[in-house]
Parts: C-alpha cells; sequence; structure tokens
C-alpha cells in the first residue's frame, strides 16, 4: 500500500470551492504541505485548511505570497491550466536549495558540483533522446 497517496485528516462535508480545489492542486505541485504553506503565510495549519475547503476572503498580498510560495502566477489560482506555470517540484526544489544556501561554503559548493553534473547528464540524455526521434522519423 502506497501511504503517501492515502488522504490524511477528516474527510471534508462538502466538496470544495473552486478556489480552494485549485489552491489544493497548486499545492500537492508544488510538494508542500497545508503546514509549510501556512506557515509562509503567517496562519495555522487549521485556518489555510479551510481555504482549501471553502471560499474565504483573501488579500491581494497574500495571493501574491502563495503564487510566490507555490511557484506559480496569481492567475493560476484562477484558471484550469496556465501555459505560464511552472512545472515540476517547484516548491520542494527551493525549499532544498534554501536549505543548501544556510550550509557552509565548502558544502554548498560540493552539492552544486554534484547538482551540476547530474544536471548535465540529465540533459544530455534528453538530447540523445530528441535526435534519436529525428533520426527515426
Amino acid at each position: 500500500m502506497h501511504i503517501s497517496s492515502m488522504q490524511t485528516g477528516r474527510p471534508p462535508l462538502s466538496p470544495a470551492s473552486k478556489f480552494g480545489a485549485r489552491l489544493r492542486e497548486l499545492r500537492e505541485d508544488a510538494n508542500l504541505s497545508q503546514r509549510e504553506v501556512a506557515q509562509v503565510l503567517g496562519i495555522s495549519q487549521p485556518s489555510y485548511a479551510k481555504w482549501e475547503r471553502r471560499d474565504v476572503a483573501v488579500t491581494a498580498s497574500q495571493l501574491e505570497l502563495l503564487a510566490e510560495s507555490l511557484g506559480c502566477n496569481v492567475a493560476d489560482f484562477f484558471t484550469d491550466d496556465s501555459p505560464n506555470r511552472k512545472r515540476g517540484p517547484v516548491g520542494r526544489a527551493k525549499k532544498v536549495f534554501e536549505q543548501v544556501s544556510q550550509l557552509p561554503r565548502h558544502r554548498q559548493r560540493e552539492i552544486l558540483d554534484i547538482t551540476e553534473r547530474l544536471t548535465a547528464i540529465h540533459l544530455r540524455q534528453i538530447e540523445e533522446q530528441d535526435s534519436s526521434s529525428k533520426a527515426a522519423s
């Protein structure tokens, strides 16, 4: 059984608002917990959970802070799939690199060297796959 896909907490009594459902989707795409987003906003996790369940009054500055922490644009909260939306583990990667930035410089260099090597390998593999695909066409 894959535990991470299990719903936690109590089940909702009513379906989430459109905004709340979209907010949850963007938060999960960013690999962030409700608690992590609540901390960024300076509110409690139960308060933030209400944002994902029902219509709430949200200020423009809160929307901007949310968008920044989730790696998206404010418009993404109100559309199903914006072409401007960043893809991938933006929130998680950002969090890890913020942690790396707190390490001593020599440790940061070691981690960045490894990351750059792995990225270069990955990009080379993508280029090779693209070349193979074009040659087969």
